[in-house]
């Protein structure tokens, strides 16, 4: 399974570099490698242990070649020098300079909460939310909490998908006071689509922290953080219940691809046309964060 995405700057569409293609296909579509899926790879324990090796000193042999075949712009990084690094999750949770992601300020924009591919639908069945095409699942499922998901029906919903190569640390929205997190345990399948295409309810079985977001323009965000294979950890960095500005940090993921979901009530937001336009069609589109993705309502 090949993946495409569109590149908003240019509009073409472009191939994904995979981290570890081989590896995902093997697990996800052969019988001995989905055994070892269920058995192994989406326990917390592997994806643990996965993640503090990242943590040691010798893990940062890997840097440079994680770099150079996922062509990494270190210009972007506040460290450039890969070898000032103290391990390889120093390194995948780099803070970038400020002026590589300008935050467009304008309070009418809803701005990009992460770098990453993008999805999002309009209008949505929060009983029939699109995991990828033919497979879905409810928001009442997703975050355990019918009251809440009722809010959200007819709302709009946005899945923005962190790939390995992508800057780690994801951001607010818009301007506003975010709640204390309500963290839900589970399983740690992988969230790259060869993963979606193959697993039911991904989303649904994997970890996963939620936080409500008052915002100044887009009234009650929620905001959904998803764990994933050799993710080792979701570290909130936010206070809660203290005013935070738009594009301030939120947290980050260490080692591996994971995904932000937002949730808006009806009549707040519209998405802009092109990331519409390219779901419908059936692609992402790439994004960065601090960039406008919608407008006020």
């Amino acid at each position: 399974m090949e993946i495409y995405y569109i590149d908003r700057k240019t509009g073409e569409k472009k191939k994904e570099t995979v981290a570890g293609e081989k590896s995902l296909k093997w697990i996800h579509e052969t019988n001995s490698g989905k055994t070892l899926l269920e058995l192994l790879v989406k326990k917390k324990l592997f994806s643990t242990l996965y993640g503090k090796v990242q943590d040691f000193s010798i893990s940062k042999r890997k840097i440079n070649s994680f770099v150079k075949n996922l062509a990494i712009d270190m210009n972007e990084a506040e460290i450039e020098d890969i070898n000032k690094y103290r391990n390889f999750n120093d390194f995948f949770t780099r803070k970038i300079k400020k002026e590589s992601r300008p935050i467009n300020y304008d309070d009418n924009v809803l701005a990009s909460p992460a770098d990453g591919k993008i999805l999002a639908y309009e209008n949505i069945d929060i009983n029939s939310l699109i995991q990828v095409k033919g497979s879905l699942y409810t928001l009442k499922e997703l975050i355990q909490d019918e009251e809440l998901a009722n809010k959200y029906n007819k709302g709009t919903y946005m899945v923005v998908r962190l790939a390995p190569s992508d800057y780690h640390r994801f951001h607010f929205p818009d301007n506003c006071i975010p709640s204390s997190i309500k963290k839900i345990s589970g399983s740690y399948y992988s969230v790259n689509p060869i993963s979606l295409k193959n697993i039911v309810n991904v989303y649904c079985q994997n970890k996963r922290e939620l936080t409500i977001l008052n915002s100044d323009n887009f009234k009650e965000i929620l905001f959904i953080e998803i764990g994933a294979t050799c993710v080792g950890s979701i570290i909130q960095t936010y206070t809660p219940n203290k005013y935070v500005n738009k594009g301030d940090e939120k947290g980050y993921f260490k080692f591996g691809g994971s995904t932000v979901i937002m949730f808006f009530k009806e009549g707040t937001v519209s998405v802009d046309k092109d990331i519409i336009k390219n779901t419908l069609e059936g692609f992402e589109t790439k994004v960065l964060m601090g960039e406008k993705i919608g407008h006020k309502i």
